[in-house]
């Protein structure tokens, strides 16, 4: 099978001089999907670039999972486009589909087989693993998430950590240009979790793709190149991770050797500042960046430097999804598994 050509944002010739739109290796717009009255995702616009680590964050509810299964062709949108290495989905799924890893909801595997012989038994599924390969991709891929010493171990004796690591060693039994890990380290100990870091960060280096869905802020602080943020259907926030924290700071950070004078400037024109290392620090509740450098440089203070500070990624995410009403959690996975039951 050949290997499909990337999506592109922004289709159509570059103008001399401007920037080239980044390669994605996922897109959506538009993407909407409803379970009978229940809105799961409404208007998902998702760029997913090739070569990040984009983690996906957003409340129980916000329509993470249901935006994973639409780019993976588990269900089919209510309405919008998806498009997945360059694929259009449906009908491109039989291409991409062949080069995406996923880890999604949790494995299923045979209980009563052994880690070992349900990794081979999906081993043999994967069109582009020869079948002389699959021994060498099974033992690779045991070794890699460090399960190899539990692999003669049936299954249903396997702790959720087990559980999960074999799911993911599924998922890397050939080279993928994409990854799909939804909540890759629920039920792993610390070690657990340092071992999935790990192997993320290999897949980064290798050039892969990874999309994490995680609601452990500090792992997709620590691991991701990228964020989407989704609050009750809808993208609130994407973009670089480092970009997202600086613009999501609520205060302005002024190099100044007029202190005083620039706290003066400052309170007349209702802007709540403090003194603080080499200068000002400014908060912007009810004002703007612009403004507060007009205010300054309009009053004769020297701004020598003006930056902002990093937010964590903890208050990002909480000033993001404010609770606007009730969980929508379980309203989704009732509507969900309703309509499963009508296929």
């Amino acid at each position: 099978m050949t290997t499909s050509t990337s999506a592109r944002a922004g289709v159509g010739p570059a103008r001399a001089g401007s920037t080239p739109a980044p390669a994605l290796a996922a897109r959506t717009r538009g993407l909407r999907k409803t379970y009978g009255s229940t809105v799961a995702v409404d208007n998902v616009d998702l760029d997913l670039p090739e070569g990040a680590v984009l983690g996906m964050l957003g409340p129980n509810g916000s329509g993470k999972t249901t935006t994973i299964r639409m780019l993976l062709g588990l269900v089919r949108p209510t309405r919008g486009e998806v498009e997945l290495l360059g694929h259009a989905l449906p009908d491109g799924a039989g291409h991409a589909l062949p080069h995406v890893g996923a880890l999604v909801e949790g494995p299923g595997f045979h209980p009563f087989l052994s880690g070992r012989e349900n990794l081979r038994r999906a081993a043999a599924f994967e069109p582009l693993l020869a079948s002389g390969s699959i021994r060498g991709a099974v033992e690779d891929a045991l070794e890699r998430v460090g399960l190899s010493p539990a692999a003669h171990r049936r299954y249903r004796g396997y702790s959720l950590g087990m559980k999960q690591r074999l799911g993911l060693a599924s998922a890397l039994l050939v080279p993928r240009r994409l990854i799909v890990l939804d909540e890759p380290t629920n039920g792993l100990d610390p070690a657990g979790t340092r071992e999935i870091r790990r192997v993320i960060a290999e897949l980064h280096a290798a050039g892969s793709t990874v999309l994490v869905s995680s609601h452990l802020l500090s792992e997709i602080e620590a691991t991701c190149t990228h964020v989407a943020v989704l609050h009750r259907g809808t993208v609130v926030a994407q973009g670089e991770l480092a970009e997202l924290l600086r613009s999501g700071s609520q205060a302005l950070m002024i190099t100044t050797p007029d202190v005083e004078e620039g706290l003066n400037v400052l309170r007349a024109s209702r802007i709540s500042a403090r003194p603080a290392e080499d200068g000002l620090r400014v908060e912007l509740t009810g004002t703007s960046a612009p403004d507060v450098l007009r205010a300054l440089v309009g009053a004769g203070v020297a701004v020598h430097e003006a930056t902002r500070p990093h937010t964590g990624l903890e208050d990002l995410f909480a000033r993001l999804t404010e609770d606007d009403g009730p969980d929508r959690g379980a309203e989704i996975d009732v509507a969900f598994e309703a309509e499963e039951e009508l296929r």
